[in-house]
C-alpha cells in the first residue's frame, strides 16, 4: 500500500507546482499592457473635443524645478500638454522599477480631477491601475512641492506608487507654472 501513495504525492506536487507556474505566468501577463489610449484619454478629459497639443520646453530653471520634483535628469527637451480655459491634461511617462509606465493627469483649478494609468510595462505593481488606488489622487493639490493627499502604497507595488505620486506633483507644478506664462 505505501508504494501506491508516493506517486500519488509526486503527482500532486507537480500538479500544486504547475498550477503556481500557471498562474505566476497569467498574472505576469496580465500586468503588462495599455490600459487606455493617450486619444481616449483626452476625448474623456475634454469631453471629446480635444485641443490642439503644445509643448513646453525645458529651459534651465524650468528644467532644474522638473528634476528636482522627480528626484533625477528628466531627459526629454520638452513636454507635451493639451489645455483649454479650464482644465490642462498631462501624458507622463516615469520609470517605476526598471520600465516606463505612462500616466494621465487632468488639472482644473489646480486640483486633479483626474489621474490614469494608460501604459503599464513593468511585471509587477500593475494594481495601481485600479480606482481604489488612482481616485486618491482625485482632489489633490501641489503645497510647498508636496501632494496635499496622502497616498497610501500597494503592496508589492512600492516603485509604482512612487512614480505615479512624482508624476501627480509634477503634473500639478507643470499646470501651475503654463498658468503663470503670459
Amino acid at each position: 500500500m505505501p508504494a501506491l501513495v508516493m506517486p500519488f504525492k509526486l503527482n500532486i506536487m507537480k500538479y500544486i507546482f504547475f498550477s503556481l507556474l500557471f498562474f505566476f505566468c497569467i498574472s505576469i501577463s496580465h500586468a503588462k499592457g495599455v490600459y487606455k489610449t493617450e486619444e481616449n484619454f483626452l476625448k474623456e478629459v475634454f469631453n471629446q473635443t480635444v485641443p490642439p497639443s503644445q509643448s513646453l520646453i525645458l529651459k534651465k530653471d524650468l528644467r532644474k524645478s522638473v528634476n528636482q520634483i522627480l528626484g533625477h535628469r528628466y531627459s526629454g527637451l520638452r513636454i507635451k500638454y493639451w489645455q483649454n480655459e479650464n482644465t490642462s491634461a498631462w501624458i507622463l511617462e516615469e520609470i517605476g522599477k526598471d520600465e516606463l509606465i505612462t500616466f494621465g493627469f487632468a488639472i482644473k483649478e489646480k486640483k486633479i480631477s483626474q489621474a490614469e494609468v494608460l501604459i503599464f510595462r513593468e511585471t509587477r505593481g500593475w494594481e495601481i491601475k485600479y480606482p481604489a488606488f488612482t481616485s486618491q489622487f482625485i482632489g489633490g493639490q501641489l503645497a510647498n512641492n508636496k501632494l496635499t493627499k496622502n497616498i497610501d502604497g500597494v503592496a508589492g507595488a512600492t516603485l509604482s506608487v512612487w512614480a505615479m505620486t512624482s508624476v501627480a506633483k509634477l503634473a500639478l507644478f507643470l499646470d501651475e507654472y503654463v498658468k503663470k506664462q503670459p
